[in-house]
């Protein structure tokens, strides 16, 4: 087996889960978002990887070409970045609106006051 041959799959493996032990090892929400956004991409690179052919042409007909790529896993990721980046969007303007409740982006100091505000009810 060839391991330079599967580089963009490593690539996947270790974007994965350096954005997967952001969310999960972090506190801060700004730093999870970005894992997000980490783990998203690797997800982006798996599905561009696997609609390659290789040898493949764009999927225009012509005598010279005997293999085509698919363009959907392209078109479907050009979609899968928007819908991320208004998400993102999303996430840090929820994230502005928590500060502005809590005074703090950290996640434990978050769960604290609530457990505090909930003790005195």
């Amino acid at each position: 087996m060839d391991t330079l041959g599967l580089f963009n799959y490593w690539v996947v493996i270790f974007l994965m889960m350096a954005g997967f032990y952001t969310v999960i090892a972090r506190g801060n929400l700004v730093k999870k978002i970005v894992g997000l956004n980490i783990f998203q991409t690797s997800v982006f690179i798996l599905y561009i990887s696997l609609g390659k052919v290789s040898g493949g042409t764009a999927p225009i007909v012509s005598d010279a070409a005997t293999a085509y790529s698919n363009p959907l896993p392209h078109v479907l990721i050009l979609t899968a970045i928007v819908v991320g980046v208004a998400t993102t969007a999303l996430g840090l303007a929820l994230i502005i609106r928590i500060k502005e409740a809590y005074g703090t982006i950290e996640e434990d100091e978050i769960l604290a006051m609530d457990q505090k505000d909930e003790g005195r009810e």
